[in-house]
């Protein structure tokens, strides 16, 4: 039976790519049919990716058949999964999350979770020297998804192994790191055809904080403005898209790639006070700095229910007491930039 090899839902580039990868690597170098496979519509960076390396787009699927083989790559968390993936024949999982539990197998299996920026770098280090039969689309899909992952290495989450992997891959395939990046940043940034509810889950997932859930998103572009022109509207729909997808509050981080700065709408106290008590300062349009201290913003922030939170996102370290630290619980990019977040004490 061929095996269904599939990331999170809502796929990301790293979550459309892996997929591509670890099938093609099982396909053509163990002799174990493998396809790839959905869980959604690939953002518009991944779609990019896709035609860019000359794949067809993989399947989109909803659920799995009772003991279906599956490998599970770029996540471990159930609540990102089909509804039925205990009842699957879940052989391996490739991720560099935390380890959030609940997936149960039907017996022993391979589980690789290494803190790494990215889940196809994880997969080259377990190919081993078989690396070395990668074809081009191959090596294009895992340094794109390097790229996507690390930010071109702006995020903290980077690693050295990541950006020597990602400089490698460039080089056999004759690919500027710079350009190839702003390319893809700029079909990432292409949100014009997408409504707010669609937005508010491109890149989404759903943690609980306390007593409280929340839908946590991230939209990363060069373009920041064109997102945030649409704030009214976001916040309006965050009370729409909580009802249908149960949770207590839609967040929205908009992350400015070249500025290395990310914005959090708050559209209420709940978030506001997740944000102070997160992040500390105020959401009065006042960002950290470098140095710890609240800087003014040349931003407007007009009425109670439209504050923008800012927090710049790469020049940030770890203080002591952990509050900016990078190495807290992360699923996707807003906890790995913000993982004081889940710490949080929303009742004090």
């Amino acid at each position: 039976m061929t095996i269904k090899v599939f990331g999170h839902k809502s796929p990301d580039t790293d979550s459309t790519g892996s997929p591509l990868i670890w099938a093609w690597y099982l396909s053509e170098v163990q002799g174990t049919p493998a396809e790839a496979r959905l869980l959604g519509e690939p953002n518009t960076e991944a779609a990019f990716v896709i035609k860019r390396w000359g794949f067809d787009k993989p399947e989109i699927f909803g659920d799995v058949a009772a003991d279906e083989p599956v490998v599970i790559v770029d996540t471990n968390n159930p609540a990102e999964l089909p509804a039925s993936i205990n009842d699957a024949d879940i052989l391996a999982i490739i991720d560099h999350h935390k380890l959030v539990g609940g997936l149960e197998t039907k017996g022993p299996i391979d589980i690789t979770i290494r803190p790494l920026a990215c889940a196809a770098t994880v997969m080259h280090d377990l190919m081993g020297d078989d690396a070395a039969k990668m074809p081009e689309n191959i090596k294009g899909a895992m340094l794109s998804c390097i790229i996507s992952d690390t930010l071109e290495f702006r995020s903290p989450t980077t690693t050295d192994h990541d950006k020597a992997l990602a400089e490698k891959l460039a080089a056999d395939l004759g690919v500027s790191i710079p350009d190839y990046a702003a390319e893809m940043f700029a079909a990432k940034s292409d949100v014009s055809a997408f409504s707010d509810a669609e937005l508010l889950r491109m890149d989404s997932k759903e943690y609980g904080v306390g007593d409280k859930k929340f839908r946590v998103s991230v939209l990363e572009t060069t373009a920041p403005a064109i997102v945030l022109d649409r704030k009214a509207s976001l916040m309006e729909t965050m009370t729409s898209v909580a009802a249908e997808d149960g949770v207590d509050q839609v967040l929205l981080f908009v992350v400015d790639i070249l500025n290395e700065e990310a914005a959090l709408l708050v559209p209420n106290d709940l978030v506001k006070t997740v944000a102070e008590k997160s992040f500390g300062g105020n959401s009065h349009g006042r960002r950290r700095g470098a140095a710890g201290r609240d800087e003014p913003q040349e931003a407007d922030h007009p009425e109670p229910h439209s504050l923008i939170f800012r927090h710049p996102t790469g020049n940030a370290r770890p203080e002591r007491g952990g509050r900016f630290s990078w190495r807290g619980p992360s699923q996707n990019r807003a906890f790995r930039q913000f993982p004081s977040i889940v710490a949080c004490d929303l009742a004090s």
